[in-house]
């Protein structure tokens, strides 16, 4: 099996399918907003936003992750693991396990405080998945967010 390398540009295309089919199983199938050329410019473009690895089975990329920095107010520079997809297809073939791996040497390359990531809490595989690796899966904290329409919504009311 091949290693984990950094994604190009010319990757896109498969990681938004990957993206995709993340949704599909996350159960949020029109969900996907980011395009092509979202991924392309806030990827490649002068301040790239965010850094992602790919992994390939036989010349297909059938994992991904995608990281960037964010700045935690006690631990300073953390990395946030946006998403580690493996295609349906390739899980329990150790993908999860390579491409975690080079997150976390990327995360020591950095020198940040700590890697941080959510999981659905009905994904028991991945809880699993992560625990094993020693991670700690915090069920005490709610993820809380505003879309596109509730910061709308939001400043209509101020």
């Amino acid at each position: 099996m091949n290693q984990p390398r950094l994604a190009v540009r010319e990757d896109m295309p498969r990681v938004l399918e990957l993206i995709q089919e993340l949704a599909k199983y996350e159960k949020e199938p029109d969900a996907v907003e980011v395009t092509l050329l979202d991924l392309e410019k806030d990827g490649f473009g002068e301040q790239p936003k965010f850094t992602c690895f790919v992994l390939e089975v036989d010349a297909t990329i059938e994992g991904i992750a995608l990281v960037y920095t964010r700045y935690s107010t006690w631990k300073g520079e953390v990395l946030h693991l946006e998403d580690l997809i493996v295609s349906e297809k390739c899980r329990g073939q150790g993908l999860g396990t390579k491409l975690l791996d080079v997150v976390v040497k990327h995360a020591k390359q950095l020198g940040v405080k700590r890697v941080c990531w959510e999981v659905l809490d009905w994904n028991e595989p991945a809880i699993k998945f992560y625990e094993s690796k020693g991670a700690n899966v915090m069920r005490d904290w709610d993820v809380v967010q505003l879309d596109e329409n509730g910061i709308t919504n939001y400043l209509n009311q101020l």
